[in-house]
C-alpha cells in the first residue's frame, strides 16, 4: 500500500487552508502545501477541479475579492475566469485538496475523510 500524499493549494491567511493542513497533519498524512500567494496554480491542475466541480463552485461568491473583481458583471469566457483566478487566487473557495483522483473544494472534512478512506 502506497503512503498517501496529500496537496493542500491555498494560502497562509485563509482560516480554511490552516483547517485542511490541520486535520492532515492530525492523521500523520504527509501534506504537500502549495500557497497560492506564492505559486499560482497550474491551469492544468485547476482544470481538472474545474472539470470535477464546475467554475461556480470553485468561486468564492461571498468573498470581497469576488466583489472587487466584478465578475459578476462581466461577460467573460471560462478561459478568462481561470486567467482571473490564477492571477488572483482569494477568488477561490480554498483549499482545493488532492489526494490522487479525489479532489475537494473548501473546508469538506466529509471529503477529506474520504480521501483516508479511499486510500
Amino acid at each position: 500500500m502506497t503512503e498517501l500524499q496529500v496537496q493542500v493549494f491555498g494560502t497562509r491567511k485563509s482560516k480554511e487552508t490552516r483547517a485542511a493542513e490541520r486535520f492532515f497533519k492530525e492523521r500523520k498524512i504527509r501534506i504537500h502545501f502549495v500557497d497560492l500567494k506564492e505559486r499560482p496554480i497550474a491551469k492544468g491542475e485547476l482544470g481538472r477541479f474545474v472539470q470535477k466541480f464546475g467554475l461556480n463552485a470553485l468561486l468564492d461568491l461571498s468573498g470581497k475579492a469576488y466583489e472587487r473583481s466584478n465578475l459578476a458583471y462581466l461577460r467573460t469566457t471560462e478561459d478568462g475566469v481561470i486567467a482571473k483566478i490564477i492571477d488572483d487566487p482569494d477568488l477561490l473557495r480554498l483549499p482545493l485538496v488532492r489526494a490522487g483522483k479525489h479532489l475537494t473544494v473548501g473546508e469538506d472534512i466529509e471529503g477529506w475523510k474520504a480521501m483516508l478512506a479511499g486510500s
